[in-house]
């Protein structure tokens, strides 16, 4: 069976950077499980992944506009100190969730000063290019609750 949609697919994956440093990785006992076609990966990923069978191996360089984005350096801002209340120590590396006009956005502390924080908003891959080495392990038809769900459930 090939991987399309409202088929569940299980791979193993290395990501990588552009200096070949280890992003992310898929363990030996859990595989990444998903449905295919239903957004649930980065566009990129799973339009290389499509018409893919189990035992196939891929090497994958997603671009950002098919990964996590370009960077928007709109969403980097600076806010006052007192914005954080009720938190005693903020940090650079520490995420929180801003309300927006578009509803909830997860940002990241970037620096910190002594009346000022600034924080980002874009992905922490936003403009990168991300290099995928995967391995398809299973492709099988989903099940009618999947299929409802959009997603990859027990198999």
């Amino acid at each position: 069976m090939e991987i399309a949609p409202a088929c569940v697919a299980s791979i193993h994956y290395t990501l990588t950077d552009d200096d070949g440093r280890v992003i992310d990785q898929s363990s030996d006992a859990r595989p990444l499980r998903y449905f295919h076609g239903a957004g649930n990966i980065i566009p990129g990923l799973e339009k290389a992944l499509a018409g893919r069978h189990a035992g196939d191996t891929l090497k994958v360089d997603v671009k950002p506009e098919e990964g996590y984005g370009v960077r928007n350096e709109g969403l980097v801002q600076e806010l006052p100190r007192d914005s954080f209340k009720g938190v005693d120590k903020v940090e650079p590396g520490m995420q929180f969730e801003a309300r927006t006009e578009r509803g909830p956005l997860l940002v990241t502390v970037v620096a910190v000063d002594d009346d000022k924080v600034r924080i980002d908003g874009n992905h922490p891959l936003a403009g990168q290019t991300l290099h995928f080495d995967v391995r398809v392990l299973e492709v099988r038809e989903a099940t009618e609750d999947e299929k409802q769900n959009g997603r990859a459930g027990s198999p």
